[in-house]
């Protein structure tokens, strides 16, 4: 069974930083795509980054262009989300996901975690 579980959420003010870790079970990352999407209150689900298993090929969007950098431990199935600077607009519930390499990549998750809370106060 697939599993992603996510820790490291909480509460931080602004031009804080936190990292978000997500740890896989049920499967190894080769050939996936991984990744974090977020949902704000009243809000879509949005991708902010994903990441191939080989750690080379790496996408953010534009929230989260220049402070927001991910990474992965395949020996440990862990994908981390580091964020700095962080303002109140990131306050959301941050989901870690995964996609299948038979899948439509990271953008269009086929496993999803239960989700973190992450709350910047100003």
């Amino acid at each position: 069974e697939v599993q992603l579980v996510e820790s490291g959420g909480g509460l931080v003010q602004a031009g804080g930083s936190l990292r978000l870790s997500c740890v896989a079970s049920g499967f190894t990352f080769d050939g996936y795509g991984i990744g974090w999407f977020r949902q704000a209150p009243g809000k879509e689900r949005e991708g902010i980054s994903c990441i191939n298993y080989s750690g080379d090929n790496t996408y953010y969007a534009d929230p989260a262009k220049g402070r927001f950098t991910i990474s992965i431990d395949n020996a440990k199935t862990t994908v981390y989300l580091q964020m700095n600077n962080l303002q109140p607009e990131d306050t959301a519930v941050y989901f870690c996901v995964a996609d299948p390499p038979s899948g439509n990549g990271c953008l269009f998750p086929t496993y999803w975690g239960q989700g973190v809370q992450v709350t910047v106060s100003s």
